[in-house]
This record gives structure tokens, sequence and C-alpha cells, in this order.
């Protein structure tokens, strides 16, 4: 006899996940969410490709960096919150497709905030996305007694944030940058604290997945983006531009590759958990940087960036340095000794010197694939390295 399929409530109480949940993956919903934010980083990448190549560094490197901190810190506070308390009723749904809505109105504003400065359509598709993050975290305060006390400090702890927020629109555009470092402060130290009663029950091996699932959608930006410039060059007739497209990909992959290398699940007591978090913004970011980096090259081949030939290598050296600087931290030594570990920062200095020389691009594929040889080399050497994350606790 067929059992009755299982209907999906409308509303139920929020209860939480339990952290050494089996097979505990990502849902269709995160995923969903996860894709919505593309659109976000594409234009955050595309408008940091647009400005480097027209000699605005230091506008465009002061526009990504608080743009993407709004895309990063909303997608990552959703992506905890879902680890510990995921009910799929159709009320979490709804609120989570608002915060989706949220990130699309966001998306929207990034132009602006390139162009003019003026960030106000991506504050409120920010605070769409964070008010709807108090809706759950007002839901998981009254279904989830043992972690009441830090429920009820992210919900008032996001809202008094948001207000910030929206009265910093209110202030003269010399305060701009201020008052972001500011107010980013601030959300950062919202989880900080809201911890400290007992943490929340989120997943480490789901909140790794979902970080690295991330990371490859950062990375699909970056060959997009990569992709989108040889276009550009072989429909205007340019058609010596493969070799630095095959340069460009064997930089892609072997980010790719030095990430995914070896497990890295996240910590699971704070602060190492934080840390573990809140330092992959460098991560995610440095990845769309560099695939905006490579099609400022493009362009710089193809005569259409208005920078020297340094100024063009730098716009990949430097996100690049910070990838391999930031995951050496996070993974790698915490992880492995021994040579791969001096490696990764010697490797970041390199770079760092690559655009001093010709074809800073073919070198630092050059650099990448070494690194990545090298890593490969110790592993089968000792295979028992690293089959365990060693907390640093």
């Amino acid at each position: 006899m067929t059992q009755p399929r299982s209907v999906r409530p409308f509303y139920r109480p929020m209860r939480p996940r339990r952290r050494d949940e089996p097979h505990r993956s990502a849902t269709p919903l995160e995923l969903f969410f996860d894709l919505c934010f593309v659109v976000a980083v594409a234009q955050a990448a595309t408008s940091l490709h647009h400005y480097l190549a027209e000699d605005h560094l230091a506008h465009a490197v002061t526009g990504y960096l608080m743009v993407f901190f709004a895309i990063w810190w909303s997608w990552m506070n959703f992506t905890w919150f879902a680890s510990a308390y995921d009910t799929d009723d159709d009320v979490y749904r709804i609120t989570t497709l608002v915060q989706i809505a949220g990130a699309l109105i966001l998306a929207a504003g990034v132009p602006d905030a390139f162009a003019n400065g003026d960030f106000t359509v991506i504050t409120y598709g920010y605070v769409v996305m964070r008010l709807a993050a108090v809706v759950h975290w007002s839901r998981a305060a009254a279904g989830d007694p043992a972690h009441r006390p830090a429920a009820r400090r992210y919900a008032l702890g996001v809202t008094v944030v948001q207000l910030g927020w929206l009265l910093r629109l209110l202030l003269p555009d010399e305060w701009g940058i201020a008052s972001f470092v500011v107010l980013a402060v601030a959300d950062l130290l919202v989880p900080a604290l809201a911890e400290r009663p007992g943490m929340t029950p989120w997943h480490p091996a789901h909140i790794t997945e979902r970080y690295g699932l991330f990371t490859l959608i950062v990375l699909g930006e970056a060959v997009g983006a990569v992709s989108l410039a040889i276009q550009d060059g072989l429909d205007a007739g340019e058609h010596d531009l493969w070799s630095l497209a095959a340069a460009g990909a064997v930089i892609v992959f072997s980010l790719w590759w030095l990430y995914f290398d070896r497990p890295n699940e996240a910590p699971d007591r704070l602060p190492y958990s934080l840390i573990w978090g809140y330092g992959h913004y460098l991560v995610f970011a440095a990845i769309a940087a560099v695939g905006a980096g490579l099609g400022v090259a493009v362009d710089y081949e193809r005569h259409l960036a208005h920078i020297s030939g340094r100024t063009a290598g730098y716009a990949v050296a430097v996100p690049l340095a910070v990838y391999l600087l930031t995951i050496w931290g996070l993974h790698v030594r915490r992880q492995q000794h021994g040579g791969v570990v001096v490696a990764y920062p010697v490797v970041a200095l390199l770079a760092l010197l690559t655009p001093l020389g010709p074809a800073p691009v073919y070198v630092l594929a050059a650099l990448l694939v070494a690194l990545v040889a090298l890593t490969v080399l110790l592993r089968r050497r000792d295979p028992g390295l690293s089959a365990t994350v060693a907390d640093p606790a």
C-alpha cells in the first residue's frame, strides 16, 4: 500500500538542527539563494574591472570592498542561520525569498555605487535582507529556549545596526567611508556578542560545504569574466588572445585546486569559527577580483585600458596574493607542515613582484602551477597528513 506523502506545513515552531546530524547537506533553497547572489557578485566584479581599466584605482578598490562586504555579509549570515535552524516550512521559505529579493535590489544598486558613490539602493536591498533575518531570529528565539538569549541578541543587534545603515543615508558625503567602516564593524560584532551565551547549533560540515559551494560560484564568475573579455576580443577580430586566455584559465583552475586540495572543515569553537568565517570575505572577494583583473589584462592587450602594463599586472597579482595568504592562514597553516606551509607566502611574495617584469599573467600562471605541483607531491609522500582537520584550540 502506498504511504501518503508528508505535507510541508505553513508554519511550525523553529527547532534547532543537531550539530552531529548525519548526511547534512545544502538544500535546494540554499542553492537557489546562492545562485541569486551571482547577480550581485557579477555586478561588483564587472564594475571593478571597468574602473580599474579606466585608471580610477582608489575609487575602484574602495567601492568594490564596500559593495562586496554587503554581498558577503548578507550571504554569510543566512548561511550560518540556516545551518542551525532550517524548518523548511512555508513561512521560512517566504522569508528567505524576501532575502533573495533584497539581494536583487542590492545588485541593481551596484552601478550607482561605483559611478556616483550613491549607496542608497544598495542600502535598501541590504536592509531588506537583514530585516528578514530578524524575522528568522525572532522565530528561533520563540522556538528554541536553550538558545533564546543568543537568538534575541541577534535580532536586537541586527535591528539596531540596520537603523544605523538607514541613518547613514542622511549623512554628508564626506562621512561616507568613515560611517561605513563604523557600521561594518558593528555588524561584525553582532555574532561575536550574540554567540557568547552559548553557540547556536550550526553544523560544521554543513558550513564547510556551503562555503565551498560559494567558492565555486565566485570561481565561476572569474571564469565568466575572462571568457567575456576574450569573446569581445575575438568579435573585434583580435585572434592573438588565446595564450592569455589559457594563462587566465590556468590561474583560475589553480585557485580551485588549492582551495579544495584537502578537507577544510570549519572550526567548531569560538573564536576560531568567527576567524574562519570572517576570513572568507578575503577569499571570495579576492577570487572575484582576480577575474576582474584578468579582464583588465585582456583590455590592456587590446589597447583599451588606460593604464600601464605594470598596473594591469598588479590588478591580477594583488588579489591573487591576498587569496594565497588568506587560505594559508585559514587552512594550510593549521593543517599541514613542512615545505608547503612556507611555499604559500613565498609564492604570494613572488606574485607581487611579477608586474615588475614582462608577461606577469603568464608568470603568475607558472607560479601557481608550481605551487599546485608541490602540494600534490607532498600529499603523495604523506597521504595521511591532514586526513583530519586539527582544531587550533
